[in-house]
């Protein structure tokens, strides 16, 4: 698990997990709160929080199990 947390703290990973969230959880946004921004409603905080946070560990999980299994062979 420590090494699992490591990689997943490696600069490169969170800088790549980052930008993936920035993307994917904009576009996600205007998806689904877009109506309630052009009627002046405002973001539902919780739901825009959680919309970043799910792109962030998809993606920061998509890159320390390819690190952790580079280099592993064929299973």
């Amino acid at each position: 698990m420590n090494r699992w947390v490591a990689i997943a703290l490696r600069p490169a990973v969170v800088r790549r997990s980052l930008t993936v969230a920035l993307v994917v959880g904009t576009a996600l946004v205007a998806i689904n709160q877009g109506d309630r921004l052009v009627a002046g409603q405002g973001l539902d905080l919780m739901k825009a929080v959680l919309t970043y946070l799910v792109p962030y560990c998809v993606a920061t999980y998509g890159a320390v199990s390819a690190l952790l299994g580079h280099g592993a062979g064929p299973e």
